[in-house]
């Protein structure tokens, strides 16, 4: 691990930490920063999550504010360890003080309770990255799960456009194909898919499709590409091939400065390739390796796609 470099677009470890009393330097899912702490270099993108099905005290809101709570007192607790960041500058300062960069999303618009005023909350706490929705649809937008016909709301382009005048990039995974379009329609800044594979070879609507990866390379932004089965094959246990085969689609559309790491780690019960956590990221790598991508390709996936998008 500490020969290569690290860079992931998604996790849901604060949520699991939060949920479990656990703590994010070290714990029993498949994430903590002890592990991450031994790459070469590491930056992680931590998303606040929360299925708005299940009731919470005092409303969605608070428990995002929880979960940047969260993150914050981690940042101070492990300060040795790990940096919360906000811009590229900051990602790069973390890395060369050999320190973790964090950079914080929200998974829903719901959690800012669809409300683009929130987004002045979320730009001074220092979230980089929103979902409009995540698997619910809400008052944004339909979801790949519900009202999946249904695109963007006029007070889900005020959302989009309000983000990106704060540079919150907009995080498409989770958005209906109409949702996906509309926002293609009205962006200014790069989309991201931060994990998202592609529906050419697992037909499910979390994936991407030809167009969509294309239009998402046209705007500059990245994809991420996930690791949890349900989005790889048809299997219960696709091979390392399997999730390859995602990779070397994307690439053939253009994908060579697009594709990052988006595992979903600690979002999934079962990874690809038997693969059980971070630690297994290097597996990954080896096998791209093996199966002939270059030392310069392996590390525009694993790091500098990712950082470049976070200016």
């Amino acid at each position: 691990m500490n020969t290569i470099p690290y860079f992931d677009a998604h996790c849901d470890t604060l949520s699991r930490c939060l949920e479990r009393d656990t703590c994010l330097w070290e714990n029993d899912g498949q994430l903590d920063l002890k592990r991450l702490s031994a790459f070469q270099k590491a930056g992680q993108i931590f998303a606040i999550y929360h299925d708005s099905a299940i009731p919470v005290e005092g409303g969605l809101f608070a428990m995002c504010r929880r979960q940047q709570q969260l993150f914050d007192e981690s940042c101070q607790r492990h300060a040795g360890v790990m940096a919360g960041c906000r811009s590229g500058a900051e990602i790069d300062a973390a890395l060369e003080a050999g320190r973790i960069a964090a950079v914080l999303s929200v998974e829903g618009g719901e959690l800012l309770d669809c409300d683009p005023d929130k987004l002045d909350w979320a730009q001074e706490v220092g979230v980089r990255c929103v979902n409009p929705t995540w698997n619910h649809a809400n008052a944004l937008s339909g979801s790949n799960v519900e009202d999946r016909e249904r695109g963007l709301s006029d007070v889900g382009r005020e959302f989009v456009r309000q983000a990106q005048k704060r540079n919150i990039l907009l995080d498409v995974s989770h958005l209906s194909d109409p949702g996906f379009w509309d926002l293609a329609d009205i962006t200014q800044k790069p989309i991201v898919a931060t994990h998202s594979n592609a529906r050419a070879l697992c037909d499910h609507t979390r994936n991407l499709t030809d167009d969509m990866f294309r239009t998402i390379v046209q705007t500059g932004g990245v994809v991420g590409i996930n690791f949890w089965v349900r989005f790889v094959g048809d299997t219960d246990r696709p091979a390392m091939e399997d999730l390859i085969a995602h990779i070397d689609h994307f690439m053939d559309l253009g994908g060579a400065k697009h594709l990052c790491l988006g595992g979903d780690l600690d979002g999934c019960d079962r990874l690809a390739g038997g693969m059980t956590g971070v630690q297994s990221v290097p597996k990954l790598w080896q096998a791209l390796a093996d199966h002939g991508y270059g030392t310069a390709e392996l590390e525009d996936l694993f790091f500098n796609n990712l950082r470049r998008v976070l200016e």
